[in-house]
């Protein structure tokens, strides 16, 4: 038989070597008495001995704070100020109040902010994951603690889930250069295996060329590996492939680097290259020439995605897991315009 035995805050500060009122502020975020060192390894402790306080370790389902905790992993893109506006509308209708974070993509740093909502008893979250932690995605499910994932998928696990369909809004780009006389079509993507928007997007602009008659032979596949060298890197595709006569970005933040090597290119937008961007930034409409683009519903994401979690959080019994998806809308511009 296995005793399991309970980890209170005088074992943290024995370990830690530090006084119990030391340990209580730090976990309560009071830094301004203690070095960073200090900090460090108070925190290490209480993620090696697994402490949770007091309220949250009996699970008192009456305790709520009406808190509601987001983590987000990308804050330069404008996406996600809609996406976070429609959170926050429905927190506000609803009688919560929301904590942000922005992991920039750092798995350590999901963890570290997913697992501080927990200790101040954030009610539940909202994630848009680095999809690189998931034993503790899945102890957050085996926990019952409320969730939701939003935008990318998580594999395998059982949890409410809102996306877009991203393999429509690839197809519809790719098909849209494609019935505009685009023959030659490149796509611009980041390189990373684990994020399912991206692979979507790519899949559906290759399902597009399939479609269309085209064959393999016919993919154009640009993978950036990090942001600052990527205006480098399409520049030096498109001296290589001359021939490019149409463009689908796969992303926002890719396609300014994009606009930017095709000025530096000399190459004129849309009678040499044609452009399909993603996601319709407020500048889409303003720059020279006008941005086609495949547009998301950002603020309904949000908004659907808090009353999912609210509902989670409410419900007396288990409720059934939800998989959302929002189709995407192919906004016709300029950039895109048929070649004369």
């Amino acid at each position: 038989m296995v005793i399991a035995v309970k980890v209170t805050i005088a074992d943290v500060a024995e370990k830690a070597g530090v006084s119990k009122t030391t340990v209580s502020r730090i976990l309560n975020g009071n830094y301004d008495h203690n070095t960073p060192e200090t900090i460090k390894t108070v925190l290490k402790v209480v993620k090696e001995l697994e402490y949770r306080p007091n309220a949250l370790a009996k699970g008192l389902k009456s305790m709520k704070t009406n808190v509601i905790g987001i983590v987000l992993s990308n804050f330069r893109n404008e996406f996600w100020f809609n996406v976070l506006e429609g959170v926050e509308d429905t927190c506000k209708d609803e009688g919560y109040n929301l904590m942000i974070c922005n992991s920039d993509g750092d798995p350590k740093l999901e963890e570290q902010y997913i697992k501080e909502f927990q200790m101040r008893q954030v009610d539940g979250i909202v994630i848009n994951p680095t999809v690189r932690n998931q034993p503790l995605y899945e102890k957050l499910v085996t926990d019952k603690y409320p969730m939701v994932v939003i935008n990318r998928k998580i594999p395998g696990l059982h949890a409410n889930n809102v996306v877009v369909d991203n393999i429509k809004g690839g197809y519809m780009a790719a098909n849209h250069l494609l019935e505009n006389g685009r023959e030659h079509i490149l796509a611009i993507t980041y390189k990373n295996e684990n994020i399912s928007t991206w692979q979507e997007r790519i899949k559906g602009y290759q399902e597009a060329l399939i479609s269309n008659g085209l064959t393999e032979d016919s993919f154009y596949l640009l993978e950036i590996e990090n942001i600052r060298v990527a205006n480098k890197q399409i520049k030096e595709y498109l001296l290589d492939n001359p021939m490019i006569d149409g463009v689908f970005s796969t992303n926002n933040m890719l396609t300014l680097e994009l606009i930017e090597a095709l000025k530096k290119l000399d190459k004129k937008v849309p009678s040499e290259v044609g452009i399909v961007g993603y996601d319709d930034t407020i500048w889409s409409k303003h720059i020279h020439p006008p941005l086609t683009t495949i547009k998301q519903p950002a603020y309904d994401i949000g908004k659907e995605s808090a009353k999912l979690l609210i509902r989670e959080i409410k419900s007396k019994e288990l409720t059934t897991i939800k998989n959302i998806i929002f189709q995407p809308e192919l906004v016709a511009r300029e950039s895109s315009k048929e070649i004369e």
